[in-house]
């Protein structure tokens, strides 16, 4: 595998990284319907609005890095949903499904050969895909870690 393979796969795998820390899918498993909204005493965030905030911010940064018509949020208020309790039982799961479709998506991106990692995105003030996607993936392990700090304190974290 020549260098440039190598960092394509190991930007994909980054975006999920398994090795370092709880990844995705064991921070959300089986967190319970009850508690997805709630906030713990001094902490400002419930687990529905982390999840909410890493959706919206991995696809700001996925769309980006792909289309220059894109327009983002307004910060902060466009990255964080309005309440801290899901509007529903099924929005859980869509936020979750969108999440994971955008990290497929970057993914895809960072593995294409035509994607050129270092060249700067025309629209943009200096990024590059490479920089976008390390920075969805450090955004979101950074939040990660807060799912799993927020599941200790909401009693719901399985010690595995």
């Amino acid at each position: 595998m020549d260098q440039e393979q190598e960092t394509r796969e190991y930007l994909k795998k980054y975006l999920d990284w398994r090795e370092a820390h709880a990844d995705l899918k064991s921070a959300l498993r089986d967190f319970p319907e009850s508690l997805r909204g709630k906030r713990p005493a001094g902490v400002p965030y419930s687990a529905w609005e982390l999840l909410e905030h890493m959706r919206i911010a991995t696809h700001d940064i996925l769309e980006f890095s792909r289309d220059a018509k894109y327009k983002s949020p307004d910060w902060p208020s466009g990255y964080w949903p309005e309440k801290p309790e899901p509007p529903g039982a099924a929005a859980w799961d869509k936020s979750v499904k969108a999440l994971e479709h955008d990290l497929d998506e970057m993914r895809k991106l960072v593995s294409h050969a035509k994607t050129d990692l270092h060249a700067k995105i025309p629209h943009g003030s200096g990024q590059t895909v490479f920089r976008e996607a390390l920075l969805i993936a450090d955004h979101n392990a950074y939040h990660l870690g807060q799912f799993v700090l927020l599941r200790r304190l909401l009693g719901c974290w399985p010690d595995r």
